[in-house]
């Protein structure tokens, strides 16, 4: 299965993450790598249904991942660096940026809730839950489906 998507995405895959973190001093042929070990763990079902947003995706999370890895460990600055501070507007450009907005208020009101909670709070999926009053099974669930439907947005 690995193999599969593989040879049938991992180009468009390397082509997407390039050009989203171009200048970001990220590797995209290691995001685009670390994603297929990353897809490897789903059910062949579950990574056919919508291979490229789920490997979008995944290769996003892990960007946003190390890029904040990266600012909890800044490299050492030379004398004349601009300003260090980490803020969104380095993420790349503005255009995906507005569909990532436009991706997240098209979520029907539940699954935004759980994501926005998720994504933009230092809340756990348990305290999501008992904030909601629902399982976190729930939770796990509405952030799993929010998260395939703005790739899906965004690969489009």
């Amino acid at each position: 299965m690995v193999d599969r998507l593989y040879r049938n995405h991992a180009g468009w895959l390397l082509g997407r993450l390039q050009r989203r973190f171009a200048g970001s001093g990220l590797e995209a042929e290691d995001l685009v790598q670390d994603t297929y070990i990353r897809v490897a763990r789903y059910s062949e079902e579950e990574a056919e249904h919508r291979p490229r947003a789920l490997l979008l995706r995944i290769g996003l999370n892990l960007a946003f991942d190390q890029m904040r890895r990266n600012k909890t460990r800044p490299a050492p600055m030379a004398a004349n660096d601009p300003d260090p501070s980490w803020n969104i507007a380095d993420w790349g450009d503005q255009e995906y940026l507005l569909g990532l907005k436009q991706a997240i208020v098209s979520l029907p009101p539940d699954l935004r809730t759980v994501f926005l909670l998720s994504r933009f709070t230092r809340m756990t999926n348990v305290d999501i839950a008992k904030r909601l009053g629902v399982s976190v099974k729930t939770v796990e669930g509405r952030l799993s489906k929010a998260l395939i439907l703005c790739a899906q947005w965004l690969s489009d």
